[in-house]
């Protein structure tokens, strides 16, 4: 039977490859799309993508209500000021990882503290676009 993976990207992810390759890298989020599916195997990915927190917020509940096994959720910016999305990820039941490109702790310190991270199961920071396929096999071993 194979579970299902929902992984949530906020504002700006859009702009993989063209945003400050500096900090983020060259690679595309079809890219990232791709090696998460590559990752998930014979899971099924639910692979989605937002500028608004509203709509982050309804697919956190729909991730709840689905249900979905598990979630790698990169909020971006709305890591540091959403607490609507806090609030929504504090009602998943099941395991869910923070992922961010770049390790958001050697940044400015306007980025230091994630409101995410107070619920998240675990955090990744740092590994580039292929974090994301290394947050994937992390929950794939976090939900059994």
């Amino acid at each position: 039977m194979s579970r299902v993976i929902h992984v949530l990207n906020g504002p700006n992810l859009n702009r993989l490859g063209r945003r400050e390759p500096e900090i983020y890298g060259h690679t595309t989020l079809a890219e990232v799309e791709a090696m998460c599916r590559e990752a998930a195997g014979a899971d099924e990915l639910v692979f989605r993508q937002t500028n608004y927190e509203g709509q982050m917020v309804e697919w956190i509940h729909e991730a709840i209500d689905a249900p979905a096994d598990g979630l790698v959720i990169n909020p971006a910016g709305l890591t540091f000021t959403s607490i609507p999305v806090l609030d929504a990820l504090k009602m998943f039941p099941r395991p869910f990882i923070e992922l961010h490109i770049s390790n958001i702790h050697r940044r400015d310190a306007i980025y230091h503290r994630s409101l995410v991270s107070t619920a998240a199961t675990a955090v990744i920071a740092g590994l580039g676009a292929r974090g994301y396929g290394t947050a994937i096999r992390a929950l794939q071993d976090l939900m059994g």
